[in-house]
C-alpha cells in the first residue's frame, strides 16, 4: 500500500483576517522556506503574489478580509450593513418617517356589553399618542366623564396613554396591517 494514502492530509492555514496578518503569515513561511533551503527571492515572490491576490480580492468586494465568515453565514448576512451605526441610522430613518408622516389603521372590537361602533376602522397619525385613540373612542361611544372605557391591544394588554400609536402598530399589527384595539365598559383582560 502507498504510504501517501495512510498519512493524514496537512491542515490548511486559517483564513486571513487582515493584511497585517498576511505579512505575519508570510514572514513565518519565509522562515520555513529558509529552513528548507529555498532562497529569499522565492519567498519574496510568494509574498508579493499573495499580497496582490489579497488586494485584488478586497478591491473586487468578493470577500471581506476584515470579517471572516462561513459560507452559510455569508449567504444569510449578504444584505446587512457593514457596521451597527449604519444599521441603527437606517432603522431610525424608517421609524421616524413612518411615525411622523404616515397613518396607521386602527380596528376597534367591542368586548362584553360594550356597544358596537357603526364604523369600527379608523386611521390615525402614527406620531400621535394612545390617549388620542382613547379620546376618539370615548367621543364615538358618547361616554360621560364619569364612565370608564377600558382599551386593550390585541385583547392582551392595556398600553400606557403616552405610548406612540406608530410604535404599537409596528409591534402588534395583525396580518391585515391593522392595530386591533378591543374595548369594554368593564375590565376584561387584566
Amino acid at each position: 500500500m502507498d504510504p501517501a494514502f495512510l498519512s493524514p492530509p496537512s491542515p490548511s492555514p486559517p483564513p486571513l483576517a487582515s493584511p497585517e496578518d498576511a505579512d505575519i503569515t508570510n514572514t513565518t513561511s519565509a522562515n520555513d522556506n529558509k529552513s528548507r533551503g529555498d532562497s529569499p527571492s522565492t519567498s519574496n515572490r510568494n509574498r508579493n503574489s499573495s499580497n496582490s491576490s489579497n488586494s485584488s480580492r478586497s478591491r473586487s468586494g468578493a470577500a471581506s478580509p476584515e470579517i471572516p465568515l462561513t459560507l452559510s453565514a455569508s449567504v444569510m448576512l449578504a444584505d446587512l450593513p457593514r457596521d451597527a451605526t449604519a444599521a441603527l441610522a437606517s432603522a431610525g430613518e424608517q421609524f421616524s418617517s413612518a411615525a411622523h408622516g404616515g397613518k396607521v389603521v386602527v380596528k376597534f372590537k367591542a368586548v362584553g356589553s360594550a356597544p358596537a361602533l357603526q364604523q369600527d376602522v379608523c386611521k390615525i397619525s402614527a406620531g400621535r399618542k394612545f390617549e388620542e385613540v382613547v379620546r376618539y373612542l370615548r367621543r364615538k361611544l358618547r361616554c360621560g366623564e364619569t364612565e370608564s372605557v377600558f382599551l386593550y391591544v390585541n385583547s392582551a394588554f392595556a398600553p400606557s396613554l403616552d405610548e406612540v400609536v406608530g410604535n404599537l402598530h409596528q409591534c402588534f399589527k395583525n396580518a391585515h396591517d391593522q392595530l386591533v384595539v378591543a374595548y369594554s365598559i368593564t375590565p376584561a383582560f387584566g
